[in-house]
């Protein structure tokens, strides 16, 4: 971030990660403000649709939708609107409906004996008038993990430029970010198995970047373990692909099309330009980057 006088830098736990929020303005008291606000859209962002809290609207929708119709908060009918329209255009990749497959893998709780479904069923989802959610099918439950951290980053985003206070910033959540500002900003970017070492930079200006990669544990072993992202056999991914980083106007963009170049590699080009977005693809033994970004990537000797 450039050098700007009262510039302020501060981080809470959000989210299941850090957020930290870095912001600068001429009067320090007005920039606290606005970074407070942020802070709030974020938890806010948090309360609405965490799966592990009873009370969001997820787990409300989860238990509720495929018997009435359920009303949500504006922020999340907007998730889930964006979040259908990627399932469509993806052909299936990006579905929030894997919710069952993560709670056998662990990574979710399950509660009780619920029964769960093993077939894809986005298209059991309705958006309906008035902000309302409903199911068509029984035991459908969703996740919004691989999109609401990205939208909740739009979100601080918008707070800190709407507040008349804040001259540039950069919100990051565990590696979502986006910014704003005059200046372009060097993101490092860093490798998923080791992340101690740097695959290289890139600039960003008014936009965001997402990444994605295998879960790493460097205490158990040298190797990326299983992938949290489902592919399209409603099975944890194997393919060859470490890690994604995508470049895209909004964070929640960002956020969720890093899972679908997660599963299709290359073939996410005709998607990526549809979304006016870039990748960059890390690899056991390359770095491939979309042909339109490589000037604005500078990757590691």
């Amino acid at each position: 971030m450039p050098a700007a006088s009262n510039r302020i830098r501060r981080a809470r736990p959000l989210l299941g990660t850090f957020v930290e929020i870095e912001a600068a303005g001429p009067v320090t008291s007005r920039v606290n403000q606005a970074i407070d606000a942020a802070f709030e859209s974020v938890a806010s962002v948090h309360r609405l649709m965490s799966f592990h809290d009873a009370d969001s609207d997820v787990s409300r929708i989860n238990r509720e939708a495929f018997d009435r119709p359920v009303k949500v908060h504006e922020s999340t009918f907007a998730v889930l609107k964006a979040s259908v329209e990627l399932y469509r255009q993806s052909n299936g990749l990006f579905d929030i409906t894997v919710a069952p497959v993560l709670q056998r893998m662990g990574l979710l709780p399950r509660y009780d004996d619920e029964a769960t479904a093993d077939r894809r069923t986005s298209g059991a989802i309705e958006l309906l008038e008035g902000q309302m959610i409903r199911f068509r099918e029984r035991h459908v439950k969703i996740d919004l993990g691989g999109i609401a951290k990205g939208f909740a980053v739009d979100e601080a985003l918008r707070v800190l430029q709407s507040s008349g206070a804040v001259e540039c910033a950069i919100a990051n959540a565990g590696g979502d970010l986006a910014a704003f500002g005059a200046e372009p900003q060097a993101i490092d970017i860093r490798h998923p198995r080791d992340p101690s070492r740097i695959v290289g930079h890139a600039k960003i200006s008014n936009e965001a970047l997402a990444s994605t990669a295998r879960r790493f544990d460097p205490f158990r072993s040298a190797e990326t373990t299983g992938s949290a992202i489902i592919g399209p056999g409603r099975a944890p991914l194997d393919n060859a692909i470490d890690g994604v980083t995508v470049r895209a106007a909004s964070c929640m963009i960002a956020d969720a099309l890093t899972k679908i170049v997660m599963i299709s590699g290359t073939g996410s080009a005709g998607l990526l330009e549809l979304y006016r977005a870039n990748a960059l693809v890390i690899l056991p033994d390359s770095v491939q980057i979309s042909p339109d970004w490589q000037h604005a990537v500078h990757l590691a000797a």
